[in-house]
């Protein structure tokens, strides 16, 4: 047994200490904000720990999922002095490879394994323990605790040393972008040719040009319904942080670029805690406005 621990419960850690509570594996939930992390804990059922240090105390093995580069490395030295020496963290934030291999240095200097894992999947994929983790870090740490993940996700892939899943995790976001023009531009097109866009989506889902984002984001779209599985905000985070590695080298890439304008429209708009398929309210425009 990995006694596991779960600090973030937002959209993806309340998913993953749920799959985890399943298992018998959740020694302890914990959240910044106390009232989200109960809501959290009474609509899936697992116990939530009202003292971080004992949250932590409680684990063999702490999984972080937050937001934002300064919110890691803010929870990371709060829980280092806390943890024994042995003791391993995954974070499953998606942040910059200078951030994680700081806080793995933090975790080191207390005797703590850090491994950097960031999850692909959204929210549906943290609820249904189908997440796949892009990992860095020592290989044999990760075999250690491939028991706990194996509760939270259907893929686990070590990339490399730490930053390793920070620099795969964004890859998977710059292709998250092109297909999210792709799909939404696409769909704004059939539309205003006056489709049956159900019957459109169900063609075209069983195609050469089917996907994971068409399938279960097309029909909500179409019908205005943007519900957040990955939001417009977070994503434009993400992108940020690519543009940022791709200026080390002098280098812009254009799908990041037009990407990174048309979320700050978005959320300029009001629509920043949408589903990144909000896009589609941009692309409608270019036909509704022709």
């Amino acid at each position: 047994m990995i006694r596991t621990t779960v600090i973030g419960l937002g959209a993806m850690g309340a998913g993953m200490a749920a799959n985890l509570h399943h298992a018998g594996l959740l020694a302890a939930a914990w959240n910044r904000t106390p009232e989200r992390g109960r809501a959290a804990a009474e609509r899936f059922g697992f116990r939530y720990t009202e003292h971080l240090q004992a949250a932590v105390q409680a684990a063999d093995l702490v999984i972080t999922s937050v937001s934002a580069d300064e919110d890691l490395l803010e929870i990371s030295r709060r829980i280092a002095p806390l943890l024994q020496a042995g003791n391993v963290v995954i974070d499953t934030s998606t942040v910059a490879i200078q951030t994680v291999r700081e806080v793995a240095e933090l975790y080191g200097a207390h005797g703590v394994h850090f491994l950097d894992a960031p999850v692909s999947g959204g929210r549906e994929g943290a609820e249904q323990g189908k997440l796949v983790m892009m990992v860095g870090g020592d290989a044999e740490i990760l075999h250690q605790v491939m028991p706990a993940l194996e509760a939270i996700s259907r893929k686990v892939v070590h990339m490399g040393p730490v930053g390793s899943g920070q620099a795969t995790k964004a890859i998977n976001q710059i292709m998250v972008a092109g297909i999210n023009h792709a799909v939404t531009e696409a769909l704004a097109f059939g539309r205003h040719q006056g489709l049956d866009m159900d019957k459109v989506i169900e063609a075209v889902s069983s195609g050469a040009a089917a996907n994971w984002f068409l399938e279960h984001r097309g029909r909500s779209m179409c019908d205005g319904r943007f519900e957040p599985g990955f939001r417009v905000a977070l994503h434009h985070k993400d992108l940020r942080i690519c543009q940022q590695m791709l200026a080390e080298d002098d280098l812009r890439l254009p799908m990041i670029e037009m990407t990174l304008v048309n979320y700050q429209r978005l959320m300029d708009a009001g629509h920043g805690d949408e589903d990144i398929s909000a896009l589609f309210r941009l692309k409608k425009d270019l036909f509704d406005k022709g």
